[in-house]
């Protein structure tokens, strides 16, 4: 399965505040795996925005820390017709346009959106295209 990983778990490898195992485990296994994960071309662009507007050393740190990851071998993906698309069915379960592309990546890709996001998650549950990584992982992100 392929995972699209979302901005709500790579923040958690630079905030004290927000760390969490999971998603130290995540990122273990992209840097292993890299072929496994997804990203949408925005995830770069949130992942910035957020640690320059929380992290007294945001830009630095990304392009020590976020730069090295984005380059690792996960498909990034660009923002399409079909993945537009198939946002706008996520939009109207209450998505923001980012959160919806997200999803709609994991739809296209035939994966799971791996978020910490929980509002975002219950809203398009019905549709198991999600995952909620502060709940638990996947057995295969564990062995």
């Amino acid at each position: 399965m392929i995972w699209v990983l979302d901005a709500s778990v790579a923040v958690r490898w630079f905030l004290a505040q927000e760390s969490h195992p999971h998603a130290d485990l995540v990122l273990e296994r992209i840097l292993s795996q890299p072929e496994k994960f997804a990203v949408p071309e925005l995830f770069g662009f949130e992942v910035f925005a957020v640690l320059c507007r929380v992290h007294p050393e945001g830009p630095e740190v990304f392009v020590e820390g976020m730069v090295p990851v984005l380059n690792c071998g996960m498909l990034r993906y660009p923002m399409t017709e079909s993945l537009a698309a198939g946002a706008s069915v996520y939009i109207g379960e209450g998505l923001t346009g980012y959160d919806a592309c997200y999803a709609a990546l994991a739809e296209e890709l035939g994966g799971k959106w791996l978020t910490f996001d929980d509002k975002a998650h219950k809203a398009i549950e019905k549709y198991n295209v999600s995952h909620l990584a502060s709940m638990d992982l996947p057995d295969e992100f564990i062995s």
